[in-house]
């Protein structure tokens, strides 16, 4: 069966961006498939179908993506938002534990875009909308592992934009500020916590749950998501909420003084 109206996949749905992301589609015309590891624990969302997935499994993506085809016809848009966070002093996380949470931020997305692109190159179109955060352009201390796979989707998505768009796909970046959701709550802890981070440390956690406490909305991301998905001439680059104010400043304040305030900002030492 091929779907008359277009078809949105959103990775990660079940929660937070990702579901608010899935009930804006919706009610902008899509047929909507949510995917989440555990779609028994997802509420109901009008609108949304749910199937299980996890972006850090080859065959799992690999099943998702044929059944959405073969049950919709096609796929319009997909929207990779399945992530997790990671914390702590870059030091105190170990090699495994980097690539466990690149497995899933970057990898995932991989899989995911690699299992639709065929499909939508065949079609001689598609948009994909990948999740990256305003650490993906900024330093974020005491989350190197997180802000590093955010850097690594936006210079992924960059670069593959300009390799697809001559077939009518287009790979666009949402980039988040702090958003008042789970996320915090969610992250990975270091698997090795040395002494002497630990006071920063507790510092930056308590900036972190301040700051998603006093987030944008879950909604005003899914707004430029479909912004993403739907504008006639899409842009590269969504800045969602208070990202637009930190793309301007470090467009335009001086390197040495962005340093200062970021450090500032983080309670670090001059």
């Amino acid at each position: 069966m091929t779907a008359t109206r277009p078809v949105a996949l959103v990775t990660g749905a079940s929660s937070g961006i990702g579901r608010s992301t899935a009930l804006a589609l919706a009610e902008a015309g899509f047929d909507v498939v949510g995917t989440s590891r555990d779609t028994a624990k997802a509420r109901p969302a009008a609108g949304v179908t749910f199937l299980d997935l996890d972006v850090a499994g080859d065959e799992s993506v690999a099943a998702v993506v044929g059944e959405v085809i073969e049950r919709f016809g096609r796929i319009d848009v997909l929207v990779n938002n399945a992530g997790i966070g990671s914390a702590g002093a870059a030091e105190e996380s170990s090699v495994a534990q980097a690539r466990s949470v690149f497995d899933i931020n970057v990898f995932g997305l991989m899989r995911m875009t690699n299992a639709v692109l065929p499909h939508m190159r065949a079609r001689g179109s598609g948009r994909i909308v990948n999740m990256s955060s305003i650490v993906g352009f900024v330093p974020q201390p005491y989350m190197a592992v997180y802000a590093a796979t955010k850097h690594a989707v936006e210079g992924y998505s960059e670069s593959l934009d300009h390799e697809v768009r001559e077939y009518g796909v287009r790979v666009l970046l949402v980039e988040p500020a702090w958003t008042n959701t789970a996320f915090e709550a969610n992250s990975v802890q270091p698997d090795r916590p040395l002494d002497a981070y630990a006071g920063r440390r507790q510092v930056f956690e308590e900036y972190m749950a301040q700051a998603v406490r006093d987030g944008d909305d879950p909604a005003v991301v899914a707004e430029a998501v479909l912004a993403a998905a739907t504008d006639a001439k899409p842009k590269l680059r969504y800045a969602a909420g208070r990202t637009g104010r930190v793309h301007t400043m470090r467009r335009l304040i001086p390197a040495r003084m962005f340093d200062q305030q970021l450090r500032k900002l983080n309670k670090l030492p001059a």
